[in-house]
């Protein structure tokens, strides 16, 4: 009677071991549904950004009217934004708080949202200025840097001048409504020729170049609506030409006005208020 006791209790210990099984059985399974969770959450940013891609190559939108949401990827991309001219909080602070999620105030943005944001902005420009039959004269194109956009001095001054023609105006504000759904920092550089000016105003082609990129830069926040704090003028003169300045058709080349959308990768170099050097 003891031996049959003995060996009844025996097998108690071995009895409970379905129970470690069974805990790892519900273990993996609320792992793994924890992985189909996370799998089934679309990326907002990469979607969009390619919906808006996808459009632009069937021919969707209204590039004529140059009009980009205020927000592509969520914060400043696609979207159905506001025209620029009901923007009320225009320029970086168009989806600000959306700035982490981008990572452009870190400069740690997606490369592969912004590539199609910056080549979604390049195809409204191209768009529009074939429309409007100055594609000679308004060129994009995507460099390292970002996206620059080449102005031909003709089509925004008379010759020798800084003053902005009417024309210019109604261009420049136009293509603001463009630059204006990205919260990018936007740097404007004015270009001239080799050809010497030395008048009262311009002692050089330094105060050319500057003074007309200053002027571009004000179009750009007073009628255009960007956020000053993404802009900022810088004058070349004629010490980066693109083309050779030996000929007319180079000279001509020359005269620019340069807006160069830069890549969020580049924003910690970029000096900002809150990263002063600290004072003893």
């Amino acid at each position: 009677m003891s031996r049959r006791r003995r060996k009844v209790e025996g097998r108690g210990p071995g009895q409970e071991r379905w129970l470690v099984t069974y805990a790892d059985l519900i273990t993996l399974l609320m792992i793994f549904f924890v992985m189909m969770y996370s799998m089934s959450q679309v990326d907002a940013n990469k979607f969009r950004a390619l919906a808006e891609s996808l459009s632009i190559t069937l021919g969707g939108g209204s590039p004529s009217a140059i009009e980009l949401s205020t927000s592509p990827s969520g914060p400043s991309l696609i979207g159905q934004g506001t025209p620029l001219e009901n923007n009320t909080n225009p320029g970086r602070a168009v989806g600000q708080e959306d700035d982490q999620a981008t990572g452009n105030s870190q400069g740690g943005g997606d490369p592969d949202v912004e590539t199609m944001t910056i080549e979604h902005i390049k195809a409204k420009l191209d768009a529009f200025a074939s429309e409007n039959n100055i594609q000679t004269m308004l060129v994009s194109s995507i460099e390292e840097r970002g996206l620059v956009v080449s102005i031909q001095d003709t089509l925004l001054f008379a010759s020798g001048s800084a003053e902005i023609t009417p024309e210019a105006r109604t261009i420049l504000k136009k293509i603001s409504g463009v630059l204006s759904a990205s919260p990018n920092y936007i740097k404007i550089e004015g270009h001239t020729d080799n050809l010497p000016i030395n008048t009262v105003r311009f002692p050089s082609n330094w105060e050319l170049s500057v003074l007309r990129a200053t002027n571009v830069l004000h179009i750009l926040v007073k009628e255009g609506g960007i956020n000053p704090e993404r802009l900022s003028a810088t004058g070349y003169g004629e010490y980066r030409p693109r083309a050779d300045n030996k000929t007319e058709e180079g000279r001509s080349s020359n005269r620019r006005v340069d807006l160069v959308i830069l890549r969020s990768k580049y924003d910690p170099v970029e000096p900002g208020r809150y990263n002063l050097p600290s004072t003893p």
